[in-house]
């Protein structure tokens, strides 16, 4: 059981800003896209949603989620990175990375006090951080990359399916395996032990497929 009791969804999108709003500059068009994008994705099946921008103000960040909750309807939607912005009426929980505020300190400091039942993740990308994450108060542990990926420019060596499984054998949270996966590998990735998958360009970079084609794609998996 996790610390909220909150279940974890088998599919997992992530909304990075860089990749699914490329070449909208205009801030309403901005908002707009993303109201469409989330109402489609809510009606396509999707039932958590983690909202990541590594370089807009902080201003921008919270202009888009207002609009996103506008249109996410019953969805959870999760916070990347940004604990500062946490705001109950907006957010459901936070995730962080392995330089940002440790998860017991975000769990005490800010999720206690606004939000105790709050979803809180964390990434890791090795064994080590996995034990780690597997004594702190979080809802689920993500694992990767479990193959390579072109959203982040900055990720740990790829675990492959390996990894995934170790990852398995060392926690009893929920576990979200995430980096490179697609139509193509995701039975193979859940196969190996992850709970849930999260994806971020077969969702938002797919020629000739909106985010909500390619997510109900993805949801068949599961049937």
């Amino acid at each position: 059981m996790n610390e909220t009791g909150t279940r974890c969804p088998r599919f997992y999108p992530i909304l990075d800003t860089g990749l699914a709003l490329r070449g909208i500059a205009d801030p309403a068009a901005r908002r707009e896209h993303l109201r469409t994008i989330v109402a489609d994705l809510a009606q396509a099946g999707v039932e958590i949603l983690q909202y990541r921008s590594k370089r807009d103000s902080d201003s921008t960040v919270i202009e888009d989620i207002r609009a996103i909750r506008q249109a996410a309807g019953l969805m959870h939607l999760i916070l990347n990175d940004r604990v500062s912005l946490f705001d109950p009426a907006l957010w459901d929980g936070v995730h962080v990375g392995q330089d940002d505020l440790p998860p017991h300190q975000v769990r005490r400091n800010l999720l206690a006090r606004l939000a105790p039942r709050a979803i809180l993740g964390v990434s890791t990308h090795n064994d080590a951080q996995v034990i780690a994450a597997d004594q702190q108060p979080v809802d689920y542990i993500a694992i990767g990359p479990v193959f390579s990926t072109i959203t982040k420019s900055d990720t740990s060596p790829v675990i492959g399916l390996d990894g995934v499984r170790r990852a398995r054998a060392l926690t009893t949270k929920p576990l979200v395996a995430i980096g490179g996966i697609t139509l193509a590998n995701a039975a193979s990735v859940y196969a190996a032990g992850a709970d849930s998958l999260a994806v971020i360009s077969a969702i938002f970079a797919t020629p000739n497929r909106t985010p909500a084609q390619a997510a109900r794609d993805f949801l068949q998996i599961f049937k």
